[in-house]
């Protein structure tokens, strides 16, 4: 191994010393642990010390870094204390996930560190953010994000990689090489013959080091961050290595050649670099005697501390409240009279519009929404008011972008992602589940994103452009769900949405846009979430509903002139209003809920389970739900029409009526 120490220190090249011995000591005492069986997993990353020690150090403090499993490097580079590492592991309360999440699944602001999720890849766009938030910030600061050799097969890190180009970010996109994915040989996954090589299609620099000479990783970080916080610009490195140990203990090697083992076990990172070190005379071994005792007695000391925990004790109020940031909203009246006749796509418009101006920080995000207004023009005319670097268009790449909301999240930042059609969320489910929906109770990082949707049927698009998918996000805790059916409440809501530090899911209906209208406030206003709206009152029935099922529901019971009926407009499905479903329940104790979604997993589903358990005594008649047939949308205009549920609504009221 050639350690080329150039003009650095004899501190520096100790301050490097120190910093590949702490990981490895500690994890030398994982191990033991491990054996013990006083810790239940270990991921391993003895061997690759020298990539994370090095790009810690070769970075400033307040720059991000986002590590995965095998980085503990970077926590100790970044002083974190033991103690609460370790008990992070363990998952007590001492940890950073108040005992909610494993390993290195967590963040710290305070360290400037943002860890993985085990889904492979979303970290990249989320370091996409924080570059982006550096950028429009004018900080010069670099962002570096970790990935296996493995983990770039996953699609997002090519659209990560390809909007960091595009947008020319300050992303250090680095790859550890390490032979396996788990135990799949690098020759089964990838045929290129260096990561480097990849560069050139994405059009960004790429370079390819040896991971194991932390001299090597230091200086390149150092002089390629330097000339990125200047020039801004994403640059991919492959640092080469190899993991000496399995994917977690439990894995083992022995699908590793043995003589593949013992030639990487040669090129030791820390060993090769401490024998340099002697030879230099920079250090002796009454120096690494002394070292190696401060840092044992250091650990020693984090684990009497963290083992004085015990697993947390259960307390269901808090694990609840801890699902969203905090906030309490105060609803903001118009500061005038002044109302316009708006449609529901002006509305929507006129919300985003003065939601930027009262939103500095509020960044939009989507394909075709700068200079081309977007394909419904609701952005039309925001690049010439706003700019474009609020108002961006993006690569076709879903996930990605929600991810960059994020980390522009963690920078204090606000984000709004448009959906082309609500039915292309599907590329991008991993980062609002499992990211957006669960950073704040994950590890306090509110996730301040509104994901606006396109949705529904009615034009005849088909089945890819008119899904109602409102209840694949109704099942995860930690997201917000708005569904306005007027003009009013759109832009009403909109504007609460992003006054809220929580992700919503903004669900606009295609159909409405050009179809209703209504007079409403020129002022900036807002609505309140989670509460409903009764539309209509009257005491033989309740029709519970939302979005385009409000103008179905009045359609209808304006045939039926004889029929009073109570309409009660959800507006808000996450949180939904339970007092205003029971408060209509005991007054008519007959229910319809009528929703445009497949009538199998619906919405409907949920709240009539509820019904029947908080108010059954009130129920005249089982409850009944109206709602789209089972099966894909068809393109057909007559097919949709029988697909959707409104044909069937006025038998159900009869039907109900008669019970």
């Amino acid at each position: 191994m050639n350690f080329q120490r150039k003009q650095y220190s004899d501190d520096l090249l100790k301050q490097l010393y120190r910093g590949l011995l702490f990981p490895r000591m500690i994890e030398e005492k994982m191990l033991i642990l491990l054996r013990q069986n006083r810790i239940s997993k270990w991921f391993s990353g003895i061997g690759q010390e020298a990539i994370s020690v090095g790009l810690t150090n070769a970075l400033q403090s307040d720059e991000y870094i986002l590590p995965m499993h095998r980085n503990l490097g970077v926590f100790t580079s970044r002083n974190m204390p033991f103690d609460r590492l370790f008990a992070q592991w363990q998952g007590t309360m001492m940890g950073y996930t108040k005992g909610r999440d494993r390993s290195f699944h967590f963040g710290t602001n305070e360290h400037h560190i943002v860890g993985m999720i085990s889904h492979l890849g979303p970290q990249n766009g989320v370091a996409d953010g924080i570059a982006l938030a550096s950028k429009l910030k004018n900080e010069k600061k670099v962002v570096a994000v970790f990935n296996g050799d493995g983990g770039t097969s996953e699609g997002d890190f090519h659209e990560a990689v390809n909007v960091a180009a595009v947008w020319d970010l300050p992303v250090i996109f680095i790859i550890e090489n390490n032979g396996y994915g788990l135990s799949t040989p690098g020759n089964e996954q990838f045929r290129c013959e260096s990561f480097a090589d990849k560069g050139i299609g994405y059009g960004i620099e790429a370079v390819s080091i040896d991971g194991n000479n932390i001299l090597e990783v230091y200086d390149t970080i150092r002089l390629l961050a330097e000339n990125i916080r200047e020039n801004n610009r994403p640059v991919l490195v492959e640092c080469r290595t190899f993991r000496m140990r399995g994917h977690e203990e439990a894995s083992g090697t022995k699908y590793v050649p043995k003589e593949l083992m013992e030639a990487w076990a040669k090129k030791d990172p820390l060993d090769n670099y401490e024998k340099y070190l002697l030879r230099e005379g920079v250090i002796d071994e009454a120096y690494i005697e002394v070292i190696r005792k401060e840092i044992k007695q250091e650990i020693e000391q984090g684990l009497d501390k963290a083992f004085e925990e015990t697993h947390p004790e259960a307390d269901t109020e808090r694990e609840l409240s801890d699902v969203y940031a905090p906030f309490v909203q105060e609803i903001v009246k118009p500061s005038s009279d002044k109302k316009s006749e708006r449609r529901f796509i002006d509305a929507i418009s006129d919300g985003l519009r003065q939601s930027m101006e009262k939103h500095p920080n509020l960044v939009l995000m989507g394909q075709d929404i700068a200079e081309y207004g977007g394909v419904f023009k609701i952005t039309d005319g925001f690049v010439e008011k706003f700019g474009k670097p609020r108002v961006r268009n993006t690569p076709i790449c879903e996930s990605a972008i929600l991810g960059a909301g994020l980390g522009l999240s963690v920078k204090g930042m606000k984000a709004m992602v448009e959906m082309q059609f609500a039915d292309f969320v599907t590329e991008g489910f991993t980062q609002i589940v499992n990211n957006l929906a669960k950073s704040h109770w994950r590890w306090g990082q509110p996730s301040d994103v509104v994901v606006r949707m396109p949705t529904g049927a009615g034009t005849a698009a088909g089945p890819f452009h008119s899904q109602s998918n409102e209840a694949w996000f109704f099942h995860t805790p930690g997201l917000k769900i708005v569904y306005p059916s007027n003009p009013y409440d759109a832009k009403g809501l909109l504007c609460a949405a992003f006054e809220d530090p929580n992700p919503y899911m903004f669900f606009e209906h295609k159909l409405l846009y050009r179809s209703v209208k209504d007079s409403i406030p020129d002022d900036y206003y807002t609505v309140e979430v989670g509460k409903a709206k009764l539309v209509s009152e009257g005491a033989d029935l309740s029709v519970i509903t939302y979005g385009m099922g409000v103008h179905w529901a009045q359609e209808i019971l304006a045939t039926m002139p004889d029929v009073k009926a109570d309409i009660l407009d959800l507006r808000t499905l996450l949180p939904w209003d339970k007092d205003a479903v029971r408060e209509t329940v005991e007054k008519t104790n007959r229910v319809i809920i009528l929703h445009e979604d497949t009538l199998t997993g619906g919405i409907g589903g949920e709240i009539s389970a509820w019904i029947n358990e908080h108010c059954f005594r009130s129920l005249d008649a089982p409850v009944k739900r109206v709602a789209s047939l089972d099966t894909a949308i068809p393109f057909a205009p007559t097919l949709e029409r029988n697909f959707l549920p409104k044909g069937r609504l006025r038998g159900a009221i009869e039907e109900l009526l008669k019970f």
